[in-house]
């Protein structure tokens, strides 16, 4: 087993030599492992030569797409890291590759399920609102973070942490973590999906209206009530993209002044 050694800086030394970014690391790996001199003590004198290119490939394919996240280079890494004291944090992940989206999900859930461990406390909670749920815990599959998720679906609530899940079809997601859900919310479904058994907890009458849903409507279950609830969503009172922002405000109101009086005589030869 090797070890890399911390530099205190973000950095790490491994044999002997320094790395920073992920790049580093990466070529720092591949000299060890192509090497005939280190190759048997980092691969092992069973892995064949084969394996070890593909591995490698593999790892500077990786390189392209989260060099700039794993560093340890920056000036002033603070200002970087989750503000976990604040009240809402939103990581923002939508313009990376997926592969990257996986590895910054992946460590975001479980640093916090981690801290949640080492503090031993459960308050404050902590609510993980993930987007795409299917795609990180797929019920056909492998992913890395399933295992995180399920942990959070399984023990998270004795921890503090409250997981919040978004789908199109619930019927992609692992089964236990649908199985842990106490609130299930549902929009429109189509047909098929309304068929499913993740849907069993709807009577046939919800079960097909679910499929005429309008926007806004949804169908609540939550342990409190015997029986779903057909609620409606509030339409935002503010634009959520630019096509929907309404005409701007002229210049003759921006120009207006706060206080509507402003410039007026006093004595207007009003009697009161």
């Amino acid at each position: 087993r090797r070890e890399a050694v911390s530099l205190g800086d973000g950095g790490v030394r491994v044999e002997g030599r320094s790395a920073r970014t992920f790049r580093d690391f990466i070529d720092i790996l591949s000299d060890l492992l192509e090497s005939e001199e280190t190759a048997s003590d980092w691969a092992g004198r069973a892995i064949g030569s084969g394996t070890i290119n593909a591995f490698i490939r593999r790892l500077h394919g990786a390189g392209k797409h989260l060099d700039h996240l794993i560093r340890g280079d920056l000036p002033n890494p603070e200002q970087h890291r989750i503000a976990r004291e604040q009240q809402i944090t939103v990581v923002d992940i939508h313009n990376l590759h997926d592969r990257a989206k996986r590895f910054v999900v992946g460590v975001v859930l479980r640093s916090t399920f981690e801290d949640k461990e080492r503090s031993g406390q459960a308050r404050p909670l902590v609510f993980v609102v993930l987007d795409e749920l299917n795609k990180y815990a797929p019920r056909e599959g492998y992913s890395p973070i399933k295992e995180v998720l399920l942990d959070i679906a399984e023990r998270g609530r004795s921890l503090g942490i409250i997981l919040i899940g978004a789908q199109q079809t619930a019927s992609e997601v692992e089964r236990r973590v649908i199985a842990n859900s106490a609130i299930r919310v549902v929009g429109r479904l189509d047909t098929a999906e309304a068929g499913r058994e993740e849907y069993g907890f709807l009577p046939p009458v919800l079960r097909q209206r679910a499929t005429i849903a309008k926007p806004g409507t949804m169908i609540l279950s939550q342990p409190e009530l015997p029986v779903p609830l057909v609620c409606e969503f509030p339409f935002p009172a503010w634009a959520t993209r630019p096509s929907e922002a309404g005409v701007q405000v002229t210049q003759r109101v921006i120009e207006q002044p706060d206080d509507p009086f402003a410039g007026l005589d006093a004595d207007d030869g009003l009697p009161f």
